[in-house]
């Protein structure tokens, strides 16, 4: 069987991995992304995924997107019996999507058609899930909507960030793809379409979905701080800069009496310190003052024992 892939970040190197060893498959191509410039000195810099490539000898294509004809063309002339679709972040016109007499196969983070979009995983734990999986899908000219393939549940402990619930949804769908592609390619494994009663939809995250808001829960906030990490993480402002709340905890006390936002003292030998919320503590672990390194909230304090007491701001509310 030859296989193309696509994609970029550091989880779907080990779907790649998975599919170069597979029995009777031949990655014929990789695609991912042109580099792009990074750092101070805005050197050119690869995906994962091609620096993957490159080490194991695997031919690399690189278009900036398929609308031409000759990328399309390019990719036709490589007569791929499928291709497999692992974060890759490029849209793909309904030509690309029908040159494989496989299809396209892409793996999704979530049990569609539950979490559709952007950000399935961040949503995952940001509605306190306990339950979500991976999807193995026939990609279509919709927004997750083709048909399904196969699927494996995930049970989350609780405590995932959305950085480790990803890297384990790619690698459990990384072995679901080793395990049906061969049944796919033999018709033992048949597609089904999405239940559209059953379809949730989810958006893209911004900078400004971090800002911690007061006026909620602590259980809400410490699903807010995992679900952003690492991107765009739960912060809030004190004394005029910001301050990244890298790691927190959910504590129980009630908070009645203190107005959201204030930070209290606490005898918890890890949580020294914890802001007020609607309901709930959120307990501080580590920290990152803008411009600063981050640092345990005992070594903060050392340097800036009038935080306790402090009145931290959140979103304005209308």
């Amino acid at each position: 069987m030859r296989l193309v892939f696509m994609g970029t970040p550091t989880f779907a190197v080990p779907v790649l991995a998975g599919l170069t060893d597979l029995d009777g498959s031949e990655v014929v191509a990789v695609y991912t992304p042109p580099d792009r410039p990074a750092g101070r000195g805005r050197k050119a810099q690869s995906s994962p995924v091609k620096d993957f490539a490159v080490e194991h000898g695997l031919e690399i294509k690189q278009p900036a997107n398929f609308r031409s004809a000759e990328v399309q063309a390019e990719l036709a002339a490589l007569q791929p019996d499928a291709i497999i679709i692992a974060a890759y972040g490029k849209l793909l016109p309904k030509p690309v999507l029908y040159v494989a007499p496989l299809g396209c196969l892409n793996i999704h983070p979530s049990l569609l058609p539950r979490h559709r979009g952007p950000s399935p995983v961040a949503t995952t734990i940001l509605n306190g899930d306990q339950v979500t999986g991976v999807t193995i899908m026939l990609l279509d000219e919709g927004m997750d909507t083709g048909p399904l393939i196969a699927q494996h549940e995930f049970f989350l402990k609780g405590s995932e960030t959305t950085d480790e619930l990803t890297t384990a949804l790619f690698k459990l769908g990384g072995k679901l793809l080793e395990e049906s592609l061969p049944q796919w390619q033999s018709g033992e494994l048949l597609s089904e379409p999405q239940d559209e009663s059953l379809v949730s939809v989810t958006r893209k995250l911004e900078r400004a979905d971090g800002l911690a808001d007061w006026t909620l829960t602590a259980d809400e906030l410490e699903r807010r701080a995992r679900a952003f990490t690492p991107w765009p993480g739960l912060y809030t402002t004190w004394e005029g800069s910001g301050l990244k709340l890298v790691s927190v905890a959910y504590v129980a006390s009630d908070s009645a009496g203190f107005e959201p936002g204030t930070v209290v003292g606490t005898d918890h030998p890890d949580l020294p310190a914890a802001v007020a919320t609607s309901k709930g503590f959120l307990g501080l672990k580590v920290v990152q003052l803008e411009g600063k390194r981050a640092v345990d909230l005992k070594d903060f304090l050392n340097g800036s024992p009038d935080f306790i007491g402090a009145q931290l701001s959140g979103p304005a509310h209308t």
